[in-house]
């Protein structure tokens, strides 16, 4: 597996240079895989561990240090993914995956990928989308590895068969079984600026405690989901409908404090709502647009997976 390094600066040695110019990559992979930033850093970490505890003999004797930092750092998410389900199921209310602040290092892929069918390709942008996140959420472990190494980051079935642990045929069967799952799931587009201009009249008509505005804005079968993690208060299951989502939003505005201020910021490469409190981030909402209808909400409460958009 090959992969090219950004160059040192000059002031370290050219090896640890190469090693650490793949960590930006190891989160972006690690991030899409977990769903959750804090993971991945936490699964980086342990790859570079696992790296710095062979000698240096060793370390020569790989020929791609990227390739082999990838392959780890995969299979660590590999292992993760099982226990991260079960974990999940016992996980109070609804789990959504960690929203993103805007920051671009977040979304760098692979420099120098292998050449891919385009029709087979995600944009690095696409995946890490709120919506495309919540569909890896429904895969097994297997066909995640598979369809975010192959479709998202450009890796051939040969080097993704090496990760999984399966044949070069079996994983494109995974990819391909993941791939209609994001096919059948997926809107048509809406341009980025309209996607903008519907989560800003739904930020003006909320605020004005407007139903039938809001009505207007969100789809009939629309779906609203919150995640407190049970440290904070949200609904335990989602709210289904429109009106409801309405009257739902109405009634949660109307309880909020005065000095709560909601703000329009980018979440997960989209137009999204965040809100503040005394300065701290006590809620970020993604929205997922179907022509010029809300067809899905996310609003992330809980505080652990708010501390980038706090801290950062």
């Amino acid at each position: 597996m090959s992969t090219q390094s950004e160059p040192g600066d000059g002031r370290l040695d050219p090896s640890l240079n190469a090693i650490m110019s793949e960590r930006r990559q190891l989160i972006g992979l690690a991030y899409r895989l977990l769903g959750s930033l804090a993971d991945a850093e936490d699964v980086v970490q342990e790859t570079y561990a696992r790296w710095y505890a062979m000698s240096q003999q060793q370390q020569e004797a790989i020929e791609s240090p990227g390739g082999w930092l990838t392959t780890v750092a995969s299979r660590v998410c590999l292992d993760l993914l099982g226990s991260a389900r079960a974990r999940r199921e016992r996980y109070v209310g609804e789990w959504i995956p960690e929203p993103l602040p805007d920051r671009t290092e977040w979304i760098s892929g692979r420099s120098g990928g292998t050449t891919v069918d385009p029709a087979d390709r995600v944009t690095l942008d696409e995946s890490i989308t709120m919506a495309f996140l919540v569909v890896l959420e429904s895969m097994t472990p297997a066909e995640r590895v598979a369809f975010v190494l192959h479709d998202v980051f450009g890796y051939p079935f040969a080097e993704v068969a090496e990760i999984v642990g399966r044949t070069p045929a079996a994983c494109r069967q995974l990819a391909s079984s993941a791939r209609r799952r994001i096919d059948a799931s997926q809107a048509p587009a809406t341009p980025t600026a309209q996607r903008a201009d519907i989560v800003r009249d739904f930020k003006a008509a909320w605020e004005a405690k407007d139903i039938d505005a809001l009505i207007g804005l969100l789809d009939p079968d629309a779906t609203a989901v919150g995640d407190g993690g049970d440290l904070v208060s949200a609904e335990l299951h989602p709210v289904e409908g429109g009106e409801q989502i309405a009257r739902y939003y109405v009634d949660l505005v109307g309880r909020a404090p005065a000095n709560l201020t909601i703000l329009e910021r980018t979440v997960n490469g989209q137009p999204g709502l965040v809100a503040m409190q005394e300065g701290v981030t006590v809620v970020v909402m993604a929205f997922d647009v179907a022509g010029d209808r809300i067809k899905h909400i996310w609003a992330v409460l809980n505080p652990e997976k708010l501390r980038p958009w706090t801290t950062g």
